[in-house]
């Protein structure tokens, strides 16, 4: 005869929130060994019949998350009239925000997996932001939705994070007379590139800040005028060539330029 205790998890999705529930409180109880079994997708009354059999036979118990209130009470009743330990999870959590919210709850199974997709999605372009940043990769270009080009100091790493929170995998490209762009950058879709421009003065302005931030000196050959004319001078040469969209980024903010992105992104 099986004397091992076990918890059966029912869910209408795949039932993870009530297992971690169910493994928490298991967690208190270290002087025993106890089985969970997780029962997924459970939508009708057939599947919960079963199981509260099953749980009669083998004495256990049952936790469960169902956010349909008809298969939620029918498995509390059922459970009572069988005298069957039944644990919702879900249900008192619904009815208390329900209550203080004023509102009426989605009912929508697997929501939460949908939240943890939306998760790793971030973290996924937020990674590959980092692996595809200043141009180190370019294989990275044809795999990005956005492709950032820009001279050096056109905020193209602080807006590629920005849009990685967005779930957007951003590429970012320097553009730098003395070195051909990338091949791929000149077969990718036109309409996936961006261009940053910037003016000669405000870049001028933004160099000296970063050298100084640097300890060196403002005269260096980065934040010379003639040089910044070349460097911007070749950037317009290289958006010319690809036909992208170029947003002047000189007086705006890292947050505003991101917004105009995701609205050209929105519109292709």
């Amino acid at each position: 005869m099986n004397t091992q205790p076990v918890v059966f998890v029912l869910s209408d999705s795949v039932g993870e929130t009530a297992e971690l529930v169910v493994k928490a409180g298991l967690s208190q109880f270290k002087n025993g060994d106890y089985k969970i079994q997780r029962v997924p997708y459970v939508e009708d009354k057939e599947t919960i019949d079963e199981f509260l059999q099953i749980a009669k036979e083998k004495n256990g118990m049952i936790g469960f998350t169902l956010v349909d209130p008809e298969l939620r009470s029918y498995l509390n009743d059922r459970a009572k009239e069988a005298d069957i330990e039944a644990i919702d999870i879900m249900g008192p959590t619904m009815e208390a925000m329900e209550r203080v919210f004023n509102r009426t709850p989605r009912l929508e199974a697997g929501l939460i997996h949908k939240l943890d997709e939306d998760y790793f999605k971030k973290i996924e372009a937020i990674e590959f932001a980092v692996k595809y940043d200043d141009g180190r990769d370019p294989r990275g270009i044809a795999r990005a939705d956005i492709i950032l080009i820009g001279v050096s100091r056109t905020s193209k790493t602080p807006l590629s994070q920005y849009l990685a929170h967005k779930r957007i995998k951003v590429a970012n490209v320097p553009i730098v007379p003395e070195v051909d762009p990338p091949e791929e950058l000149m077969v990718v879709d036109p309409s996936k590139c961006i261009g940053l421009r910037i003016t000669a003065d405000k870049l001028n302005e933004i160099r000296k800040e970063r050298l100084k931030a640097l300890g060196l000196g403002d005269q260096a050959t980065y934040a010379n005028m003639d040089r910044i004319h070349q460097e911007l001078d070749y950037f317009n040469k290289i958006v010319d060539r690809i036909g992208c969209q170029v947003i002047d980024v000189s007086n705006k903010a890292v947050e505003e330029t991101a917004n105009l992105i995701l609205r050209m992104i929105q519109k292709n």
